[in-house]
């Protein structure tokens, strides 16, 4: 079941007639060269960007038909290099519901740090004091706060040495499973998008060329793709 869909969406001069559609309880990874549009497309999901032609989807209905505290509660992002406010952990992951005029419970708070696999004694810690692997799990617990159904990725282990990727990859995995939930991945890492993906969207230049399940990256006969496949593009 679909639980997203693009119809002919352009964005300035980034994307131009994106038509595609995101499977529900999967995990999608957005592939291609830089510049291609796929951290434009994660942002536009939840709203940080409309279309200037076209719609977006969410369930079957415009997502700006959508009130957008609800949208971004149920449509949530994890940043690039994992962006901290000052203060604790417990600080940070109590801003999506301060954000909204709430208080996240220190024991739900606890629950969300047990799912990346770090103990509730973190909840005290500076952020200033934490590893960068440590920062990555903070910022994914961050994004279940209010028990997505969409969880949004743009770059998230772009900054990490590879056996924290492969922890990271591991957790998001797990995450995925358990809370059944739909996954949208932009990552550069062609390897890191054939271990994770269910499927895959392939972009270039604002275009989608190709899409579906992730298999396709190696069997695809269009040249643009079979290119960069070898890493030539």
């Amino acid at each position: 079941m679909d639980i997203l869909e693009f119809n002919n969406v352009s964005h300035n001069d980034i994307l131009h007639n994106i038509s595609g559609t995101l499977r529900e309880s999967k995990i999608t990874t957005f592939v291609g060269p830089s510049g291609a549009g796929k951290t434009t497309c994660l942002k536009m999901i939840n709203g940080l960007l409309s279309a200037d032609t076209g719609e977006i989807l969410y369930r079957g209905k415009n997502i700006f038909d959508y009130d957008i505290t609800r949208l971004r509660k149920s449509i949530s992002m994890a940043f690039q290099s994992s962006p901290m406010i000052d203060g604790t952990v417990y600080d940070n992951l109590n801003l999506p519901s301060d954000i909204h005029g709430e208080t996240l419970g220190r024991d739900r708070a606890a629950e969300l740090l047990g799912l990346v696999d770090l103990h509730e004694s973190f909840l005290d810690r500076e952020v200033r004091d934490i590893s960068g692997g440590e920062r990555s799990r903070v910022s994914l617990a961050r994004t279940c706060v209010h028990e997505p159904e969409v969880l949004l990725l743009d770059e998230i282990t772009s900054s990490l040495d590879y056996v924290l990727v492969r922890e990271i990859e591991r957790l998001v995995q797990r995450m995925q499973s358990e809370m059944d939930i739909t996954v949208i991945w932009v990552t550069h890492d062609l390897e890191q998008a054939k271990r994770v993906s269910h499927d895959m969207w392939f972009l270039r230049s604002g275009e989608l060329l190709e899409q579906g399940p992730a298999e396709f990256i190696e069997k695809s006969e269009n040249p643009e793709i079979q290119a960069f496949v070898r890493g030539e593009k």
